[in-house]
């Protein structure tokens, strides 16, 4: 049987080892370690940073059982972020515990825990389940399956519902399915019987694109969609179903056709040409990776922070208040937002539009586009999580991707790679280190999205998706899905996987194109994921990780829960019988494999693919 990895001391941020709340500088905060009864550590002291200079702090023991130590130690909050680690001294020498685990050896600085005076994403994104729609591709309100009629752009390339999306050419932007905001307000009722409890909107502004990111205007509601009128009632029947709905910014840039961008075009001495880059190189100005369709804005420029993200009459702001009421803010490519050559205003950017944003409403979330390592980004205050492609999607998909995928690998010139759990598990701790425990158990973990191949089409079957979706919604995090993920919808790439939800096959419970099977294993975990605070709140303690399956703990004060996932049959294991209180039997909550309990400790099933979760009493 494999080796269980619980012997190893641990730590992170949830409420077992460091007290809720937001501490202030000055606060001395006291933080614990656990460290197994079979450790062989002569003490335990504390690392932290202050100033830029370590400091050493004594961590004391507190509590032994017969089973492990835990100590605790003091740590000083003298600067905004205070990094810290703990040393375990031990014969012959010491061991350090960062976020990635043990070491026995000098590691950097780069994946120590950290504290954080920055007060985190507001508490409702603890139990959300976000919900992914692409505005042209949901729902017609009209409910007719012939390509769209009426007065059109001149842009638009008009499609049946049923058509094929086009994945590749000049095609992909300009392809129009006719979706529309009363279309999407229909079919909230789909989004209830499913679990989620967030919608998140892809652009709604004017553009000359399917995807809108490319806004002509940021005062308006595409008359595509339906116009304000439809925005704001779309708002208040989300509302009306104790649901919250968010919208998406392109805080980078405009369209080309945008009107700040055409009055700057038509009076290089307007306040307008101060919000853009300008160059001598064709077309003259800076767009965003070369597309002359999409220039960049320069917040260098006062007058355009105040138009875009700064004050009470910013476009930030309007989205707040009624009658949008927009319950946050996703903002597109925040990663390029403010970063030019020499220029590198994105921290600034990103905490004004949290000012912003808190001025008019304390609850509201901000979520950033990065698709690559976001952690220094996502310590400075500004936004609250990150659309989590590196720590979540990308190692998910390396385990489970189909071995005969021919499918590129998110931007890489290559295939994506099918790896051993062991390569997972490490890409995830050591992007989730990098971040404080308070934006990790609110990064937004994704399957896929509208700029990623479906699931469906990465894993290759049913059975795996299943075990993707296990992880999807028992991983620390916010679990969001692209619409269509849960009927098994298919797609190569980002444009083609842009899928028309089938709604006749939907309404009849299945059917060519809509894997009802797929949807109820998403409605089962989503059901569990509200049923269990520790799959919501809980600490995260790696049990094993074999080639072939991984297991894990998540745990409250007042709750533990075991997570075992496999992609194809493997050996078992055995974990402690400690785990589970005397006398009490484990409780199968999603998967429906007993849990065997013997004297020598819990027996994992070997079976795969598949998920199982149980509770430990």
């Amino acid at each position: 049987m494999a080796h269980h990895l619980l012997d190893q001391p641990h730590h992170d941020g949830s409420e077992q080892y460091v007290p809720t709340g937001v501490p202030r500088l000055g606060d001395v905060v006291p933080v614990r370690f656990r460290v197994p009864a079979g450790g062989t550590e002569r003490e335990v002291w504390v690392r932290t940073v202050r100033d830029g200079e370590p400091r050493m702090e004594p961590a004391r023991l507190d509590r032994v059982d017969e089973h492990e130590r835990w100590y605790v130690a003091d740590v000083p909050v003298h600067n905004p972020v205070t990094s810290y680690r703990a040393l375990l001294v031990e014969p012959g020498g010491y061991r350090w515990l960062n976020g990635r685990g043990v070491h026995a050896r000098d590691v950097p600085d780069a994946a120590d825990f950290r504290l954080t005076v920055h007060e985190p994403a507001p508490a409702w994104l603890d139990d959300a389940v976000v919900y992914q729609v692409f505005p042209d591709r949901f729902a017609r309100s009209s409910g007719h399956e012939g390509p769209p009629t009426g007065p059109l752009p001149d842009w638009a390339l008009p499609a049946a519902w049923s058509d094929e999306p086009i994945g590749e050419g000049p095609g992909t932007p300009t392809q129009l399915y006719g979706g529309d905001l009363p279309g999407i307000e229909s079919r909230l009722a789909h989004l209830q019987r499913l679990g989620v409890d967030t919608l998140y909107l892809t652009p709604v502004f004017p553009a000359r694109s399917n995807h809108r990111y490319d806004a002509s205007t940021f005062d308006h509601v595409d008359p595509l969609l339906g116009g304000d009128v439809a925005f704001a009632s779309l708002s208040r029947a989300v509302h009306a179903r104790g649901m919250r709905i968010i919208g998406d910014l392109t805080t980078n840039h405009t369209g080309a056709g945008h009107e700040w961008f055409a009055r700057a075009l038509a009076d290089r001495t307007s306040q307008e040409a101060e919000f853009y880059y300008w160059q001598d190189a064709e077309p003259g100005y800076v767009a965003w990776l070369g597309h002359a369709s999409l220039p960049k804005l320069d917040y260098r420029a006062a007058s355009l922070a105040r138009r875009m993200i700064e004050g009470p009459d910013s476009v930030i702001a309007r989205g707040l208040r009624e009658p949008y009421a927009l319950d946050g803010w996703r903002i597109d490519v925040a990663n390029m937002t403010g970063r030019y050559a020499a220029d590198d205003v994105t921290h600034q950017v990103a905490r004004t539009i949290r000012a912003t944003m808190r001025a008019i409403n304390p609850d509201a979330v901000l979520v950033a586009e990065h698709f690559h390592d976001a952690g220094t980004d996502l310590q400075a205050g500004g936004w609250h999580a990150n659309m989590n492609y590196s720590a979540f999607t990308r190692p998910v998909w390396t385990w489970l991707v189909d071995p005969a995928t021919t499918l590129d690998f998110l931007g890489l010139p290559a295939r994506i790679p099918r790896r051993d759990a062991r390569a997972m598990v490490d890409t995830m701790r050591d992007f989730d280190s990098a971040v404080p425990w308070n934006v990790t158990t609110h990064q937004w973990n994704m399957l896929g999205s509208h700029d990623t191949p479906r699931v469906r089409t990465v894993v290759g079957s049913r059975e795996h998706v299943e075990v993707a979706a296990g992880l999807l919604f028992t991983y620390p995090g916010t679990p969001a899905m692209f619409a269509g993920d849960e009927g098994g919808l298919t797609g190569r790439n980002g444009e083609h996987a842009r899928v028309p939800m089938p709604w006749a096959q939907i309404d009849a419970g299945g059917g060519p194109g809509w894997d009802a099977a797929t949807f109820e294993v998403f409605r089962r975990l989503v059901a569990l994921r509200r049923s269990s605070r520790a799959l919501r709140q809980g600490g995260l303690r790696w049990a094993l990780v074999e080639d072939d399956a991984v297991a894990y703990l998540r745990e409250t004060a007042d709750e533990r829960v075991l997570v075992l996932a496999a992609r194809a049959p493997w050996v078992g294991a055995r974990l402690p019988r400690h785990l589970l209180g005397r006398g009490a039997e484990p409780e199968n909550l999603y998967g429906g494999a007993p849990l065997e309990v013997t004297q020598h400790g819990l027996v994992l099933p070997g079976d795969g693919p598949g998920v199982q979760v149980w509770r430990l009493p």
